[in-house]
Protein backbone atom coordinates (compact mmCIF):
# COMPACT_ATOMS: atom_id res chain seq x y z
CA UNK A 1 0.00 0.00 0.00
CA UNK A 2 1.56 3.66 -0.91
CA UNK A 3 1.63 6.10 1.35
CA UNK A 4 -0.05 9.43 0.81
CA UNK A 5 2.45 12.40 0.61
CA UNK A 6 2.39 13.96 4.70
CA UNK A 7 0.25 16.94 4.08
CA UNK A 8 1.47 20.54 5.60
CA UNK A 9 -1.05 20.51 8.77
CA UNK A 10 0.34 23.93 10.30
CA UNK A 11 -0.37 26.92 8.29
CA UNK A 12 2.65 28.89 7.98
CA UNK A 13 3.30 31.06 11.05
CA UNK A 14 3.23 34.52 11.13
CA UNK A 15 6.03 36.62 10.26
CA UNK A 16 4.82 39.66 11.62
CA UNK A 17 7.21 42.02 14.08
CA UNK A 18 6.51 40.96 16.98
CA UNK A 19 6.86 44.73 19.66
CA UNK A 20 6.49 43.20 23.15
CA UNK A 21 9.07 43.98 25.41
CA UNK A 22 11.64 41.72 26.80
CA UNK A 23 11.86 42.96 30.38
CA UNK A 24 9.31 43.58 32.98
CA UNK A 25 7.29 41.16 34.62
CA UNK A 26 4.74 40.19 31.71
CA UNK A 27 8.58 38.98 29.81
CA UNK A 28 9.66 37.44 33.13
CA UNK A 29 6.66 35.35 33.69
CA UNK A 30 6.18 34.90 30.14
CA UNK A 31 10.21 33.52 30.06
CA UNK A 32 9.60 31.51 33.18
CA UNK A 33 6.59 29.38 31.68
CA UNK A 34 8.80 28.81 28.38
CA UNK A 35 11.87 27.59 30.59
CA UNK A 36 9.41 25.39 32.44
CA UNK A 37 8.05 23.79 28.96
CA UNK A 38 11.84 23.10 28.70
CA UNK A 39 12.77 22.03 31.28
CA UNK A 40 12.86 18.45 30.72
CA UNK A 41 15.18 16.61 28.28
CA UNK A 42 12.65 14.58 26.50
CA UNK A 43 10.78 18.18 25.66
CA UNK A 44 14.00 19.46 24.24
CA UNK A 45 14.60 16.05 22.03
CA UNK A 46 10.76 16.73 20.84
CA UNK A 47 11.68 20.01 19.80
CA UNK A 48 14.66 18.94 17.69
CA UNK A 49 13.38 16.37 16.29
CA UNK A 50 10.38 18.59 14.97
CA UNK A 51 13.06 21.11 14.03
CA UNK A 52 14.29 18.45 11.53
CA UNK A 53 11.22 17.89 9.68
CA UNK A 54 9.89 19.66 6.71
CA UNK A 55 6.67 18.22 7.33
CA UNK A 56 4.32 17.68 10.41
CA UNK A 57 5.22 14.74 13.05
CA UNK A 58 2.43 12.02 13.47
CA UNK A 59 3.25 9.22 15.83
CA UNK A 60 6.74 9.16 14.69
CA UNK A 61 7.85 11.03 17.62
CA UNK A 62 7.09 7.88 19.44
CA UNK A 63 9.21 5.80 17.56
CA UNK A 64 12.24 8.23 18.03
CA UNK A 65 12.20 8.89 21.80
CA UNK A 66 12.30 5.93 24.50
CA UNK A 67 9.61 6.45 26.15
CA UNK A 68 5.98 5.08 26.15
CA UNK A 69 2.78 6.79 24.40
CA UNK A 70 0.96 8.48 27.16
CA UNK A 71 4.82 9.70 28.41
CA UNK A 72 4.84 11.52 24.82
CA UNK A 73 1.38 13.14 24.77
CA UNK A 74 1.85 14.43 28.25
CA UNK A 75 5.45 15.53 27.24
CA UNK A 76 3.65 17.30 23.74
CA UNK A 77 0.57 18.81 25.87
CA UNK A 78 3.13 20.83 27.72
CA UNK A 79 4.91 22.25 24.93
CA UNK A 80 1.69 22.89 23.01
CA UNK A 81 0.20 24.60 26.51
CA UNK A 82 3.24 26.79 26.08
CA UNK A 83 2.69 27.96 22.68
CA UNK A 84 6.04 26.07 21.63
CA UNK A 85 4.44 23.42 19.40
CA UNK A 86 0.86 23.72 17.40
CA UNK A 87 -1.29 20.51 17.14
CA UNK A 88 -3.63 19.69 14.02
CA UNK A 89 -5.97 16.89 13.62
CA UNK A 90 -5.44 15.24 10.56
CA UNK A 91 -7.49 11.99 10.61
CA UNK A 92 -7.12 10.07 13.36
CA UNK A 93 -4.35 11.60 14.63
CA UNK A 94 -2.90 14.88 15.71
CA UNK A 95 -0.10 16.43 13.59
CA UNK A 96 2.85 18.86 15.12
CA UNK A 97 4.67 20.88 14.41
CA UNK A 98 6.88 23.95 15.64
CA UNK A 99 5.86 27.10 16.39
CA UNK A 100 8.35 29.67 15.27
CA UNK A 101 6.57 33.00 16.41
CA UNK A 102 7.13 31.33 19.83
CA UNK A 103 10.59 30.18 19.55
CA UNK A 104 11.70 33.74 18.25
CA UNK A 105 9.65 35.35 21.36
CA UNK A 106 11.38 32.82 23.40
CA UNK A 107 14.91 33.85 21.81
CA UNK A 108 14.49 37.35 22.44
CA UNK A 109 13.39 37.04 26.02
CA UNK A 110 16.65 35.25 26.70
CA UNK A 111 18.62 37.69 24.97
CA UNK A 112 17.13 40.47 26.90
CA UNK A 113 18.75 38.21 29.93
Amino acid sequence: MKRAPAAPCCPPPSEGVDLRPVEGVAADRELATLGKALGHPARVQILRLLARKTTCVCGDIVEELPLAQSTVSQHLKVLKDAGLIRGEVLGPRICYCLEPRTLRRLKALVGGL
